[in-house]
């Protein structure tokens, strides 16, 4: 039956046959090699795990070699307080306890109660205006300008003075300060004031007494008094106040004095030239004695004038007689005559204001004219100087009548009704914080100390 298949079927058979033969060959070589992966991989777990097991194993014996060589040390004793320990409560109680007991309870057992009374002001300027200062040209308000000064440093100056001694003795004559800060002195010897002590101790405890506050910004100062009573609080504030008011004012007076004394210098300067140039012109009068060189002028060209016009008929009349008379007629050598009298007269006349020509005191008319021009314009400019000078003191002047700066008080002096000081609790917390602080330094010092050693 073989022999009927056809040599085609035959080949494709034997074809996939091989075909067969192959897939089962490599399948079977994947199989082998899955195999051998597995077998190295369980193969390398396995030494993993031993080497995990050494490593084990040698930290175990080298904790035992670590163990097996240490020192064992003996088991603490219970803790017991030492001397260095009592020591430490002892400085505790001396150095922070103590202070604190006896700042507190001299606070609130001892100490007097103390009264504030508060205000607060600043220093106000005026601007001043003057209708002289107008005609000027603004001379009046420069100088006005001068004496107004800066409130900016007014107030500094004042807050300086506030701190000084010289304030101190100021209110000193008014307010009996000594009796006034020491009157608790046998009961409240701290924050009470020695009656007998000096200027400098009462300047130094007036420091601690009025606390002022400036802000130099807003130039807005405020001052807090303390005394012993509200009423003693209030009147050495209102104290204060005053000898301020006056301190502002006698800078005032002495910007205004030194404004009109530079005033009246000027006038006397501008009234000294005023009467040398009016003494000069009246001198140049009477030598000349000519009260009015435009008026003598005038009168001389209007002489002049009138023989012109004489000298015009004169020609005309003459003319007249040459026409008509003989020539021998006596009205024609007449006419002549009196023609060359009046041309002789005006020559003359006009010779006066020529260089050689000489005036009423033989001096030419161009010389005297000179001197008058000259005279008139040096009388004129003192003059304008005088009146300028008189309108600038005038605005000093009344500058001077006027207060251009003053203390406005936006508080005035409070009366208290309630003590605020001494800060007992602010004062004993201080005292605390820093007794706490040395006894803490103290004690890291010693213990470092001691461990050095």
């Amino acid at each position: 039956m073989s022999k009927d298949l056809d040599p085609f079927e035959m080949a494709k058979n034997e074809t996939s046959d091989k075909s067969h033969d192959s897939l089962a060959a490599a399948q079977d070589i994947i199989e082998k090699q899955k195999k051998h992966i597995e077998k190295f991989r369980v193969s390398y777990y396995e030494n993993l795990k031993e080497i995990k097991r050494l490593k084990h194993e040698v930290s175990e014996a080298d904790q035992t070699l670590k163990d097996s060589l240490a020192v064992v040390r003996p088991v603490a004793r219970p803790v017991r307080m030492r001397k260095r320990h009592y020591g430490l409560v002892a400085s505790f109680a001396g150095i922070v306890l103590l202070p604190i007991g006896l700042c507190a309870g001299y606070l609130y057992a001892i100490a007097a109660d103390q009264y504030a009374s508060t205000m607060a002001f600043t220093v106000r300027s005026e601007d001043v205006s003057s209708s002289a200062a107008d005609l000027l040209g603004g001379i009046g308000a420069g100088l006005a300008g001068g004496v107004g000064g800066s409130t900016g440093t007014d107030a500094d100056i004042l807050y300086e003075f506030m701190h000084s001694p010289d304030m101190v003795r100021r209110v000193l004559t008014q307010v009996d300060l000594p009796q006034v800060y020491g009157v608790h002195l046998d009961t409240d010897p701290v924050f009470a004031f020695d009656p007998d002590g000096t200027i400098e101790d009462l300047t130094g405890y007036w420091t601690r007494m009025v606390t002022i506050s400036y802000d130099s910004t807003s130039r807005l100062m405020e001052v807090t008094t303390r005394a012993f009573t509200p009423e003693d609080a209030r009147t050495i504030a209102e104290t204060i106040f005053a000898e301020s008011s006056r301190m502002i004012n006698e800078l005032s007076d002495i910007a205004r004095i030194d404004g009109t004394r530079y005033a009246q210098e000027d006038l006397d300067t501008a009234v000294a030239r005023l009467k040398s140039a009016r003494e000069a012109l009246t001198q140049f009068r009477l030598e000349n004695e000519i009260v009015d060189v435009d008026a003598d002028i005038q009168s001389q060209m209007g002489l002049l004038a009138g023989l012109q016009t004489q000298q015009t008929e004169a020609l005309i009349e003459l003319d007249l007689l040459t026409d008509s008379a003989r020539p021998d007629d006596p009205r024609l050598d007449q006419a002549q005559r009196r023609l060359a009298v009046i041309e002789q007269r005006i020559a003359e006349e006009r010779r006066k204001f020529g260089a050689g020509g000489a005036g009423p005191s033989g001096e030419s008319y161009a010389n005297t004219v000179a001197q008058f021009e000259s005279l008139s314009v040096d009388r004129e400019f003192a003059e304008l100087a005088y009146a300028s000078a008189l309108s600038a003191f005038d605005t000093a002047k009344a500058e001077a009548n006027r207060q251009s700066r003053y203390l406005a008080a936006y508080i005035t002096p409070t009366l208290a009704q309630q003590a605020e000081y001494p800060r007992r609790l602010v004062l004993t917390g201080t005292v605390a914080l820093f007794a706490l602080l040395i006894w803490i330094v103290s004690s890291l010092v010693y213990y470092a100390l001691r461990e050095r050693r």
